[in-house]
């Protein structure tokens, strides 16, 4: 098999499975920060108000990627940019707003939105093989994608795709996004990343205070973890109600 349909094919198997296997990685660095929170020497940052400091800078990263997807879907049609698995799907394609300054803008935003819970282990080995997994991982998951918008857009893709970067957003060619910010779209499409980010932050520490013996839990991490499950909960049970429907999104 040529090289080109060898990493379609892995792209397409690893577009099904692109929400499940970063978790691997994740558990990978839950592990890391427990045995450095046992051993707390490992810790690059040994001052406590240095390193509370840096937790929230953590969080900002994960919170900043949130954004970028959260802006990137809230101007996007129907049936473009969603979380589908099961095949790719895309009734038009996207060239304005975001997806003028880069190709792939979801993925840029899940980049930091992991790069956060990865820098939070202050280990700089386990960052590094973060940053490359990543890229090894989606640059085959993007090559499937674009493979896909090729055929299906033909020189409309190609055009679009000659002037716009692929992962790092060149704003030169920014243009104004064709749709209104659909809040009603962003709410249904992204409830679970904005829990995600406080669950896996306040299990970090959790798990690591409980197996130090310890309960000296951070309560502001526990009570966002709370509020954010709360709202997800209420966005769940809205989903499918004429409160949240919009037409065409």
């Amino acid at each position: 098999m040529a090289l080109q349909e060898e990493f379609e094919q892995q792209g397409v198997w690893l577009f099904k499975y692109r929400g499940t296997l970063p978790v691997l990685i994740l558990f990978i660095g839950l592990g890391i920060y427990v045995y450095a929170a046992l051993n707390p020497e490992l810790f690059l940052i040994q001052d406590p108000a240095i390193k509370n400091y840096f937790l929230i800078f953590c969080i900002v990263v994960s919170l900043f990627g949130q954004y970028i997807r959260a802006y990137t879907v809230g101007h996007t049609p129907k049936n473009t940019s969603g979380r589908n698995t099961g095949e790719q799907i895309a009734d038009t394609l996207n060239t304005t707003g975001i997806y003028s300054t880069v190709r792939h803008p979801l993925y840029v935003g899940n980049f930091f939105m992991w790069l956060g819970p990865a820098l939070v282990t202050e280990n700089i080995w386990f960052i590094v093989a973060f940053i490359l997994f990543y890229w090894v991982y989606y640059e085959r998951i993007m090559f499937a994608e674009e493979q896909f918008l090729r055929r299906k857009f033909k020189e409309v893709y190609t055009s679009w795709a000659e002037r716009t970067p692929a992962f790092i957003p060149s704003f030169k060619n920014f243009v104004k996004p064709n749709l209104s910010f659909s809040w009603k779209k962003v709410l249904k499409k992204e409830k679970n990343g904005f829990a995600a980010i406080f669950i896996i932050f306040c299990a970090f520490d959790v798990i690591a205070e409980l197996l130090k013996g310890t309960q000296e839990f951070n309560i502001y991490l526990i009570i966002a973890a709370v509020i954010s499950v709360v709202l997800y909960l209420i966005l769940k049970a809205l989903k499918n109600t004429s409160l949240m429907q919009e037409e065409g999104r």
